[in-house]
């Protein structure tokens, strides 16, 4: 009985005029639900794979659910990364000053995410070691429910998110949600107007950062134009000239350990 329904299918999708990829799609829906009508209901009912049972005080949760929801985790864990840490502001100052440079691919992008990465771990240590401490280890300990861990590693981040944040930002978000309470402590502020007031924040001082790297190369490219243009060589690119010049400077400086330095301390400890 299958096979019937696949076969009329396969002959209806042909005669339908979509790009081959679609009608895969659209036969793989026919084939699940010409099997869920000849095997019967009670054939998917009876599939344990998401099976939520409940033991008195405690919900206990099928093998194939528990990996679901893992997934489901894994997938936000880069968009955590990016909007709760510092990652958002060191990697933009690391675009700008490579675009600065004029050094085009290099450092290349994968060694710029490296260096903003190492860089987020370090400076969000003391946080990371208080939601070890207070949250992670309690839990573990069984001293604590999963509600409360979360809850107290939420408080973590927020305290960090609020001190980096202006509070022109988190008022303007305030404002924007409606919200006309007078928040005492950074516990007291919800998420929906942390995240979005830090990471514009974060924007607004990776940009002002990116500003002052910018200038004295940018000096560098009018004074090789100048001179370029002074003895005639127009058809020889500024870029190419310049680009010796600013490296060296940007050695002689140190200056990696110098933007290293100036944007970790830019971050005030959570």
């Amino acid at each position: 009985m299958i096979l019937d329904y696949i076969h009329f299918y396969k002959k209806l999708i042909s005669k339908v005029p979509f790009k081959f990829p679609f009608k895969i799609f659209v036969f793989l829906i026919f084939v699940i639900f010409s099997s869920r009508l000849a095997m019967g209901e009670e054939f998917f009912d009876g599939l344990p794979a998401l099976n939520v049972s409940s033991d008195g005080n405690q919900t206990q949760y099928s093998l194939p659910l528990q990996i679901l929801i893992l997934m489901s985790a894994l997938t936000i864990l880069p968009s955590l990364v990016l909007g709760m840490t510092s990652f958002t502001r060191i990697i933009i100052v690391m675009s700008i000053l490579r675009q600065a440079l004029g050094t085009q691919q290099t450092p290349p992008n994968q060694v710029l995410i490296a260096i903003s990465l190492f860089l987020t771990f370090f400076i969000m240590a003391p946080t990371f070691n208080k939601v070890y401490d207070e949250a992670a280890v309690p839990y573990m300990n069984s001293e604590i429910s999963a509600k409360k861990a979360v809850n107290t590693a939420g408080e973590q981040l927020k305290n960090f998110m609020v001190k980096n944040t202006r509070k022109t930002d988190l008022i303007m978000f305030s404002d924007l949600a409606g919200d006309q309470a007078k928040y005492d402590e950074p516990k007291d502020i919800p998420f929906r107007i942390a995240l979005p007031a830090f990471l514009t924040s974060e924007l607004k001082t990776a940009f002002q950062i990116g500003f002052l790297l910018f200038l004295p190369f940018l000096v560098i490219d009018m004074v090789i134009s100048s001179i370029l243009m002074s003895l005639g060589m127009m058809m020889l690119s500024p870029m190419l000239i310049s680009l010796p010049f600013k490296l060296l400077l940007f050695v002689l400086v140190d200056g990696w350990a110098m933007t290293v330095g100036s944007l970790v301390s830019t971050f005030s400890a959570g």
